[in-house]
């Protein structure tokens, strides 16, 4: 089921820690509820997070258990037992800095009170045993069961990402040239959305490292990792130019004829790159690139001084075109990076192509 999608990972853990948990939990003839709704809750992306996080789950519940037990033998099964219970456990809990327990903190103090026995020291024990019952197995099950490898999801986010720079370069210059004007809002959008997948990258790629803290893994496996890790960076600093040309208030009507075709060239050449597992650069792209320099250098003594004699150092224009060519700079420094990876682009980015 895992191998054809129908079932992730965390979902299959998530349902064995539940299984194995029940059967402990019936063995001794302990409440199965608790149990299995922490193992429901406490299986984390990684097996650092679930060791990390097993240790201040712990603790909480025994908070909550607590004040359940507290505030069930003051006021009996009422409604201010509940919402003390629940209340303190959250504050109690988020003092002590104790935040990654407070579900299952607030689950076992809430959960624990309508089958209060009438022992109250028997049903906390009983109570906060078979919680741990249940965060030990969630853990054990994640930490030796169906290792995670974030991998693959890493090198597919990382190519969608550099395909949706190459699309909003386009639409933020071709976007200038005066027969369609794209709207701010509809580009503003579509940045956030860069942002947040390279953001869910990056993240992704903690997950991985994290994993890899507990469980082998190859030279290669690194190496494309590290790899990835320098790919990222370079998107980031895409992502900045990218964020900065959509604020520019220039136009390419604004050029003459031959200086507005060769910047849509220089575009089309990047997008080119950007879309290319391997981010080759052609010489024709570093002609065009010399070509833009020089462009940018008589524009700037050209039109440094305005109509109403305001000496403006930066006209609007001057700016769309330095961030073309700092975002040149970019490229050239990945296909540099990349000129020495030829095996691992394949492997990992060109594979499934």
């Amino acid at each position: 089921m895992k191998k054809n999608n129908f079932l992730g990972g965390r979902t299959l853990k998530t349902g064995i820690s539940v299984f194995i948990t029940a059967l402990i939990c019936g063995f001794f003839n302990l409440p199965v509820i608790f149990a299995v709704i922490t193992a429901v809750v406490t299986i984390e992306h990684t097996a650092a997070d679930s060791i990390k996080k097993a240790a201040i789950r712990f603790p909480a519940s025994a908070i909550g258990a607590l004040l359940a037990v507290t505030f069930y033998a003051i006021f009996g099964k009422s409604a201010i037992t509940f919402a003390l219970a629940a209340t303190l456990t959250i504050a109690i809990c988020h003092k002590l800095k104790l935040d990654d327990g407070i579900l299952v903190a607030t689950i076992t103090a809430t959960a624990m009170i309508p089958d209060f026995q009438d022992q109250h020291f028997v049903s906390f024990i009983t109570r906060l045993g078979t919680t741990s019952i249940g965060i030990i197995v969630s853990t054990v099950v994640n930490f030796f069961l169906l290792p995670p490898n974030y991998s693959p999801r890493i090198f597919q986010g990382i190519n969608e990402v550099y395909g949706h720079a190459a699309r909003l370069l386009e639409r933020i210059i071709i976007g200038k040239n005066g027969e369609f004007v794209e709207k701010p809002s509809s580009i503003g959008r579509s940045y956030r959305q860069l942002t947040m997948h390279l953001e869910k990258t990056y993240q992704l790629s903690q997950y991985q490292r994290e994993e890899w803290k507990y469980h082998r893994h190859t030279k290669d496996e690194m190496r494309s990792f590290q790899f990835a890790q320098k790919k990222l960076g370079a998107l980031q600093q895409i992502a900045y130019h990218l964020g900065n040309l959509q604020y520019v208030q220039a136009k390419l009507s604004e050029f003459h004829s031959q200086e507005r075709i060769l910047i849509e060239e220089v575009t089309y050449s990047y997008i080119g790159i950007l879309k290319d597992p391997a981010h080759h650069i052609s010489e024709e792209h570093f002609q065009k690139v010399e070509k833009l320099d020089r462009l940018f250098w008589k524009w700037k003594q050209d039109h440094v001084e305005q109509d109403n004699h305001f000496r403006q150092h930066l006209p609007p224009q001057t700016i769309l075109i330095y961030e073309l060519l700092s975002f040149h700079d970019v490229l050239e420094e990945l296909s540099e990076m990349c000129k020495s990876q030829q095996r691992i682009i394949y492997r990992c980015y060109m594979s499934e192509d």
